[in-house]
């Protein structure tokens, strides 16, 4: 089977040119698009825009015809260079486009071209998964996958078996010209008596006429018969979807101040494009707190303003309260995402961690946490020192990270979504 493309390209555009492109110099182009995460609002997260290459990356080799034979070339010497060192490039000229005013500044080749939202997408999620998602359940849309049952006498031709059509034309013939064949042989044992005995001439003939007879009958069955073509038959069976639930848990509290919020948000608009790019049945529970939690929409998860104290066990309590009540775990796959700056005091702490370890990842498949601590802190917070237990478990479904700046946020997305990221 092939399959053409003939979508009409745009006007100066080769959309197979642009796919290799793409696929050829991924490696440079990913590079560039970990930048814009830091650079962007929350709202063009989203969108695509233009990416800059250094040309000399995209330098290919060639061949060129050489003149060949034997020559003999003097190159003069030099008090400043000696073999194998490099010529750096000279300041401000070279013909390229980034080196600013002429005669200041160092000048490289760039290349600059516009990504496409699918593009951008694509790239910026690329070879990241939900860990340990398993296909365990017929969801309300079911995806069904053609398997054989068995043959039909009616169907498509590039559905035909042709062993099994010439097994059962075999079986016809054989069923058909039996008879005729038995008597064809007693009509020759006969005929071949007859001369033998010396029987009158008209007995010898009527013998002669019987087996052309019979040979005549049995050509006339045909090799092959539109009753004798059998197709394959293949029926749509129901296959096991898989339905995930993400919960997403963030520390809106006082010590949360608005570069930390800011921070906290762009980690969750990732995940939420991602998710939401990547699976079909995947659902989305937003749950934010302070002294207590609340299940709220995504529009007032992203940008209502509340502010309180901080009780991390409250958040861990309403979603194991939501498992149970809506995502049993034997036919969901669990997921949570918590994001906090790790405020937390007195008990809280030992009890979020002693919760989280017997109730919550008992149920998830994967739980990672993001701390978020103050600018210049080196010291970790006692929340994260309590969570850092259950990461040294190698058995644990449990991954955390440190964000502090708005460029290390990617980086650390693709550390806890990458594929395989826990054992």
């Amino acid at each position: 089977m092939q399959l053409i493309d003939r979508r009409l390209n745009g006007n100066n555009k080769s959309a197979v040119n642009r796919e290799r492109f793409l696929r050829r110099y991924k490696e440079h182009i990913r590079g560039a698009v970990k930048g814009m995460i830091a650079e962007r609002s929350i709202a063009d997260m989203e969108k695509g825009g233009e990416v800059t290459v250094p040309a000399k990356d995209l330098a290919e080799p060639s061949f060129r015809h050489d003149k060949g034979g034997d020559r003999e070339t003097v190159f003069p010497g030099n008090h400043e260079f000696v073999k194998g060192d490099k010529i750096a490039r000279p300041n401000g000229g070279g013909g390229g486009g980034g080196g600013g005013e002429p005669g200041s500044g160092e000048s490289v080749d760039e290349f600059t071209f516009t990504l496409s939202r699918e593009e951008f997408l694509g790239i910026f999620f690329d070879d990241l998964e939900l860990p340990h998602l398993l296909k365990t359940h017929l969801g309300a849309v079911e995806k069904s996958k053609p398997k054989c049952a068995g043959y039909v006498k009616e169907g498509a031709p590039c559905n035909m078996c042709v062993t099994r059509t010439l097994k059962t034309a075999l079986g016809r013939r054989i069923a058909l010209g039996a008879p005729a064949s038995e008597c064809l042989k007693l009509a020759r044992e006969n005929l071949a008596r007859a001369l033998q005995d010396g029987d009158s001439p008209e007995s010898v003939e009527a013998l002669e006429r019987e087996i052309v007879e019979m040979e005549a009958r049995i050509k006339r069955v045909p090799f092959l018969d539109e009753i004798d073509l059998r197709y394959r038959n293949k029926v749509p069976v129901p296959q096991p979807v898989a339905r995930a639930v993400m919960f997403c848990l963030m520390d809106v509290s006082a010590s949360m101040d608005e570069d930390k919020k800011d921070l906290a948000k762009r980690f969750f608009t990732l995940l939420y494009l991602f998710l939401s790019r990547k699976y079909e049945q995947v659902e989305l529970v937003f749950i934010r707190h302070t002294e207590d939690a609340e299940e709220v929409d995504e529009q007032t998860f992203f940008y209502d303003t509340k502010s309180g104290g901080t009780v991390v066990y409250s958040a861990l309590e309403l979603m194991h309260q939501i498992c149970v009540a809506r995502y049993p775990a034997s036919g969901w796959n669990i997921y949570a995402a918590q994001a906090s700056d790790g405020d937390a005091f007195g008990a809280d702490v030992g009890k979020s961690g002693r919760f989280l370890r017997e109730q919550l990842l008992p149920l998830a498949r994967y739980f990672a946490y993001i701390e978020i601590p103050d600018e210049g802190t080196m010291q970790n917070s006692s929340l994260w020192t309590e969570y850092e237990q259950l990461a040294q478990d190698r058995n644990a479904n449990f991954a955390m990270g440190s964000v502090s700046a708005r460029d290390e946020i990617y980086p650390v997305f693709r550390e806890l979504f990458k594929k395989g990221a826990t054992a």
